[in-house]
Order: structure tokens, then sequence, then C-alpha cells
């Protein structure tokens, strides 16, 4: 988004937000739903920028979770988040596992990016190993599976080891044929190296909209939760605004964690796409999702 729409979004909603008493709970925003609010207002959104910072936190919320693809991204980034009382907890990054010729050029430079965000107070690692082709039809092979989870479980022990937690996260693709992708993730991998990062939507669509699956996968794997990704829908299409009630039930998602003694990273996403409603900007949304997040969440 350029400067002059960032100001126009971020003025109502900073005098609201910091008129408010400041809540106890964390919660981050990924990126990724703020570069499709803009796009449907016809903006721009720089990643790491003051515009971009200066929005998120008017928004009343406290985390900022970047898709990070180099290690030179972190110039500066550190006092501007500081200088925007935002925290980086986590970050987002790409990887390419599946093709044994790439994997150690690939664990370099994510390992370098690592070391970087670690100065700046970074913990958790969310990586999302890239398929064939985005949006392609093409599926893994056994053999490349077997070697995307090695490299997965390698890449986990070397953070664990500077005292970061590596996430496993999926979108639909992993959940074709069986969910063979996601389900070998999930079991060639040790515990202790590669946690959980459950995007709820993404099993649920996966899944062909079912809420049958999001719940046998905690009940499978959600022990290794370390983040949530948050997003809710209403008939299969993203709404504008997280809520506890939709096509997902986020209030039995958070009854289960407090159950099992579990208090994840909670980042938003709750992004836009075609079909979603538009009555707000992008600040007005994240202040409303940010709110009810803490009213689903709050015995965790």
């Amino acid at each position: 988004m350029n400067r002059r729409h960032f100001i126009a979004l971020t003025t109502t909603a900073a005098a609201s937000a910091h008129a408010a008493t400041p809540s106890a709970m964390h919660i981050a925003t990924n990126t990724y739903p703020w570069g499709t609010f803009a796009k449907r207002d016809g903006q721009s959104f720089k990643l790491h920028s003051d515009e971009a910072l200066a929005a998120i936190a008017s928004s009343g919320i406290t985390g900022y979770e970047p898709a990070v693809g180099s290690p030179d991204e972190f110039n500066g980034l550190g006092a501007r988040l500081k200088a925007h009382g935002l925290e980086m907890r986590s970050l987002y990054v790409g990887s390419l596992l599946h093709d044994e010729a790439q994997v150690a050029a690939n664990l370099s430079t994510i390992l370098a990016i690592v070391r970087q965000a670690a100065e700046i107070g970074c913990k958790i690692i969310v990586t999302n190993p890239s398929p064939i082709k985005w949006g392609g039809a093409e599926n893994k092979t056994d053999a490349q599976l077997i070697t995307q989870a090695h490299a997965l479980d390698q890449l986990g022990g070397e953070l664990r080891k500077l005292g970061i937690t590596l996430a496993y996260h999926n979108h639909d693709i992993e959940l074709r044929h069986g969910a063979r992708e996601f389900h070998h993730m999930l079991t060639a991998t040790n515990p202790e190296h590669v946690k959980f990062c459950l995007d709820a939507h993404w099993v649920f669509r996966g899944c062909g909209d079912s809420q049958v699956a999001l719940f046998d996968t905690l009940e499978h794997y959600g022990t290794r939760i370390a983040e949530l990704h948050l997003r809710q829908s209403t008939g299969g299409v993203w709404t504008e605004v997280f809520t506890g009630q939709g096509d997902i039930d986020y209030t039995r998602l958070a009854t289960w964690l407090k159950q099992h003694s579990l208090k994840p990273h909670l980042v938003l996403e709750q992004a836009v796409e075609n079909g979603t409603p538009h009555t707000m900007d992008a600040v007005k949304a994240h202040q409303q999702s940010a709110e009810h997040v803490r009213e689903v969440f709050a015995s965790l």
C-alpha cells in the first residue's frame, strides 16, 4: 500500500487501539492477508515498511509474521519493529526439500535467515515445503517425499540446536491422494525436531470442507502444535473478519487445546478471496478479528 492510503487507514483505528486497555494476550498476524486486502483495494503492500508496520500496530495486534526469502530483508527491521511496538516471534520461510540436488543449498539459505531472525527475537520458523508446482496437478513421488521428510527433520534438528522451533505448515496440495504428503511429514520426522503449525482452514478446505478431518488431525498430531494460523469461512468462502463460529468451530478447537494444556502461538491469517464480503478496510477487519481471537482463546 502507498503511504497516503496507510495513513488514511490507520488514523481512526490507531485512536481506538491506543485508547483500549492493552491485552495480555499476544496475537500476531501473517503478512499474507494484508496483501490480499491491499490488492482488493487496488493498492500495494510493501513488506517490512513503516507504513505496513504502522497499520498492523494500529489494529491492536502486537506480533508480526512475515514471509522472508533472504537475510538481507532484516536490514533495519528490528529497529522498525521496536518503533511500532511489534514483536516478530515467528516468521515464514519457503523451502524446497524434495529435490535432493537442491536440499543442501536450500537449508543453508534458511539457516542464514534464521540466524538473522534470532537476533531480533524470533523463536518459531514456519515452513511449507514447496510443491512440484504451485497450483499444479503434479504430485511428488514416494522417493521425493522420503527425501523431503529427511531434509525437514534435519532442518528441525539444526534449528533446535539454536533454540528455534521448526513448525511444519501445509496448504491443500499436501492433502491429495489420502493426504500422503501431509501424513508422511508428520510421521517420518522426530516430534522433537518438527512441530506443527496447524492452519485449520487449509486442513478443512483440503479435505473437502470437513470439520471431521480437522478434528481427527488434532487427535493424530495435535500435541505437536506450536502455532495456529487462524482463518474463518462461511459456506466455504473466507470471511472478512475472523470469528469463533463459522465453517470451523474454533471454540471447540480452543477447548481441545486447553484440555491438552497447549498454548500455541496465535497468528491471524484472515485473508480475503473472490466472494469475500467487502465492508471494511484491512485495519478495521484485523482489529475486529483480534478481538474475536481474544474472546475465543481467552482460556488458554
